[in-house]
């Protein structure tokens, strides 16, 4: 008789302890995944740094190109400025600020594609070393910032899956996780101008 007093708030006691240890555990996932795509997210911003920071050196390089277009220059000048401007906190980048941050990162990657295809027309610019230097060390960048990109969006979704899925879904809600948005081609992007990086 005592035996079976005590199974039932045996039973009970056990049920709640394996509620809390799941929702413990689902809390600590959720924590560590969203810190990847946080570090994920800091790493294409690294990397879109990296090329601002040769922006200035390649429209140097061309301003020494007799008779290069000014409004090129102008053009590139001023996205790297607008995207420079946009920064976004990886821990609470809302998918507005990303969209916003990406939109001025694309504004920023037509204008260098116009500038090297404008670039094509002017053979002496084409044989200085310091021009093909900073061609390899964008397209170099641009290699990273496409794999950035890329590991950003992995992280995301492992991150949104786990968010979703039963019973981390729960702990989500009851500690107001949220999903991340994805990095996405731009509309623009479609018909970027074609840019040859060879001799």
């Amino acid at each position: 008789m005592n035996r079976k007093k005590w199974l039932v708030p045996g039973i009970i006691l056990g049920i709640v302890a394996l509620f809390a240890l799941s929702v413990i555990g689902g809390y600590n996932g959720l924590v560590t995944q969203r810190e990847n795509v946080q570090k994920s997210l800091a790493n294409v911003q690294t990397q879109y740094q990296r090329r601002a920071d040769l922006v200035p050196n390649l429209v140097n390089t061309v301003k020494g190109a007799a008779g290069f277009e000014q409004k090129t220059l102008t053009d590139v000048t001023n996205a790297r400025a607008k995207a420079t401007s946009i920064q976004i906190d990886p821990s609470k980048a809302t998918p507005q600020q990303l969209q916003q941050y990406q939109q001025s990162q694309g504004e920023l990657s037509q204008a260098l594609g116009r500038l090297l295809a404008v670039s094509e027309a002017y053979p002496q610019l084409q044989a200085t070393a310091a021009f093909r230097d900073l061609q390899v060390q964008l397209e170099g960048t641009e290699n990273r910032i496409t794999v950035a990109r890329k590991d950003f969006n992995d992280a995301a979704n492992t991150y949104n899956t786990r968010l979703q899925r039963f019973p981390t879904n729960i702990t989500a809600g009851l500690f107001g996780f949220d999903k991340f948005t994805y990095f996405q081609a731009t509309s623009a992007a479609q018909t970027a101008p074609t840019v040859n990086f060879g001799q």
